[in-house]
């Protein structure tokens, strides 16, 4: 037996008693005439001691020999701890250590195994299997496990059925990139990794498995961000005979039951909004509804002067921010310089402080009196205090520039607090979105969401202004949860593939099995997939969702610990018969 006890359990009721720990340690304290360990293991960390007194020179010696990381076994007594701890929950106790076994030494460590450590983000990707040692990154994990354990047991006593769908696929032009994978048994074909099991689900449905889950690994070849991985896991989930309103109410009562479950947090309301008023409103489909600054546009009171900035301008729309009249004018010039940054766009910004005394100051003073910014206060709800930003522009870049100004500001003034959470469903997104640069129309979500009832004959006359039967669920600013209700009847697919572009026998030769399921009885049905990733890192406080998988990629898609992706040596190059042109390979 390696150990009768976790580290992580001792109390002062188990003094007197003769236990067995193992783990790892931590670090070692030598007083000469004696010796303190502190070991470790992922349920916490015991004080071992050794003294002159009452433990046997050899024994002393070797305590005095290991070094950090080395893997232990000690068996001992519990004791009082003379020097108590209490920032950790052994910390009443220790254990007189009278047998000690190195099971493995270790070399030093890259980095302290320590929550405050002084290894960078590389090196600790590196070394991941150490990086996991310290408390910030296994808990993260050990979160992840009772949200994805939680999740699982909701959606069992709502009578899903868990079905794993394949991994080796067929490519599909719509959405990002496939990962592909040769195929070393059909010459010069090629499997795809899933971006999402997406038909797989809908064909379930088709087979009467009519609430089906499942927890999978997803894959997109696409370029990557800071917050964005190759691969990815959804909870991914669908039903038939429901509407949308049977989704919905479904999947927030997933949502309600994870945040009271894992964050201790009632939820009552989850408003909705429409996806346009969602862009009138915010200026992005995903809001953070936890604070104010709403949109307020004023073509009609800023247009009408002489300032030919706003003038010419397809769209005129402010923000009202709390507090910020205080601003100088080095704080306010920054705000300008961010705005203009490449990656926001914007070429500038007009500023109004509503001072406290109900005056106005304004970078637009001489085109605009008292009254003129009177009427813009009034616009954006602004109290006095407040600082009131303007942008102008074409309409569509204009809002997200001053969206993305929002949040920055919110972040700023401390108004995107995490453990608060505010939910919100996203509907009647556009069924179809215009590609500016050829002209086309593609899938807004994809090729088998259903137009909205009454909506599928404005797809020949006004294919822009068709409504999905489509839903995305966003908490604090960030889209956990999206779906929608599909198509279900061959006519109505073929209708779809047609208008995105596909002739016949395209559709026949991509999603020819689907059609084909269809004329065997499809019900009606809809789903919704959360992506676990992100889902799990906004309950846990966070949003970098490489923070809650335990071996991320870098923001180049690589794997950094194991080095990958890696060349293959050209035997197994020549068993797939492929060539690679002008690139070295392996021997």
């Amino acid at each position: 037996m390696f150990r009768s006890h976790t580290c992580g359990e001792l109390r002062e009721s188990h003094i007197n008693q003769k236990v067995t720990l193992s783990g790892w340690v931590q670090k070692t304290r030598d007083k000469g005439f004696v010796v303190w360990v502190d070991l470790r293991d992922r349920y916490g960390i015991t004080q071992l001691v050794f003294d002159e007194d009452r433990t046997a020179s050899a024994l002393l010696d070797q305590a005095r020999s290991l070094g950090r990381e080395f893997v232990v076994q000690v068996e001992g007594e519990v004791i009082e701890r003379a020097s108590k701890n209490a920032n950790i929950p052994t910390g009443n106790i220790e254990v007189l250590v009278e047998n000690l076994t190195v099971l493995n030494s270790s070399k030093t460590p890259p980095f302290t195994i320590e929550n405050e450590t002084d290894g960078g983000e590389d090196l600790r990707m590196k070394f991941r299997y150490l990086d996991i040692r310290r408390n910030p990154v296994k808990n993260n994990l050990i979160f992840r496990s009772k949200v994805t354990m939680e999740v699982r047991k909701y959606l069992a006593e709502k009578s899903f059925i868990e079905v794993e769908t394949p991994y080796l696929i067929k490519s599909t032009p719509e959405g990002a990139r496939d990962f592909v994978v040769p195929s070393r048994m059909n010459e010069g074909q090629f499997y795809a990794l899933p971006q999402s099991p997406q038909t797989f689900k809908q064909l379930l449905m088709v087979a009467g498995m009519d609430k089906y889950f499942q927890i999978v690994k997803c894959f997109r070849d696409e370029d990557l961000r800071a917050d964005r991985q190759p691969e990815f896991t959804q909870i991914d989930c669908e039903m038939a005979f429901v509407e949308q309103e049977d989704i919905l109410n479904v999947f927030e009562g997933l949502t309600r039951h994870l945040l009271k479950e894992i964050n201790g947090v009632e939820i009552s309301a989850f408003p909705r909004i429409t996806y346009d008023d969602a862009m009138r409103i915010y200026g992005n489909d995903k809001p953070d509804i936890r604070f104010g600054m709403e949109f307020a546009e004023l073509n009609d009171v800023a247009q009408h002067k002489d300032f030919n900035v706003f003038n010419s301008s397809e769209l005129v729309v402010a923000i009202a921010v709390p507090g910020a009249a205080s601003y100088t004018r080095k704080e306010i010039d920054a705000l300008i310089d961010w705005v203009k940054r490449p990656q926001i766009g914007a070429k500038g910004m007009v500023y109004v402080k509503y001072n406290e005394d109900g005056s106005y100051k304004s970078s637009v003073d001489k085109f605009y009196d008292q009254e003129d910014l009177a009427k813009w206060a009034e616009a954006t709800e602004a109290k006095p205090g407040d600082l009131i930003c303007v942008l102008s522009g074409e309409m569509n870049k204009t809002r997200t520039q001053l969206s993305a100004l929002r949040m920055e500001l919110a972040s700023r003034l401390g108004l995107r607090k995490p453990n608060e959470f505010a939910p919100l469903w996203v509907v009647d997104f556009p069924l179809l979105e215009l590609d500016e640069e050829t002209g086309n129309y593609h899938a807004m979500h994809h090729p088998f969401t259903s137009p909205k009832p009454g909506q599928l004959e404005l797809l020949d006359t006004d294919p822009g202004a068709v409504r999905a039967n489509a839903y995305d669920l966003v908490l604090n600013g960030n889209e956990i949860g999206g779906g929608s209700i599909r198509i279900h009847d061959k006519g109505v697919q073929e209708t779809m593939f047609k208008h995105l572009g596909f002739t016949p026998e395209e559709a026949k030769a991509q999603f020819g099995f689907l059609m084909d399921a269809f004329q065997y009885g499809a019900p009606p049905h809809g789903g919704i997939a959360f992506g676990l990733d992100r889902l799990v890192a906004i309950l846990g406080g966070q949003e970098t969702i490489r923070d809650f998988i335990a071996f991320p990629k870098n923001n180049s898609g690589r794997d950094v610990m194991i080095d990958a992706p890696a060349p293959i040596d050209q035997e197994q190059l020549d068993e797939l018969n492929l060539k690679l042109n002008n690139i070295e390979v392996t021997e």
